[in-house]
């Protein structure tokens, strides 16, 4: 199973969506939530609460 780049839980297979970055680099998300916290407000997951664990950063 893929982890969510942002909150790193497991994405079951069919769902969450995947941002491709210029560079290549892919960020899966779980959630519209993760999405927008990552790319939009560009906050990290250390900061946030709710994230159960410390994945890898993006």
């Amino acid at each position: 199973m893929v982890k969510c780049t942002f909150c790193g839980i497991d994405i079951r297979p069919g769902t969450g969506e995947i941002f491709v970055y210029k560079t290549g680099k892919i960020a899966n998300f779980c959630s519209k939530k993760c999405e927008k916290h990552v790319l939009k407000l560009k906050r990290k997951p250390q900061n946030m609460k709710w994230v159960k664990s410390s994945p890898a950063s993006v």
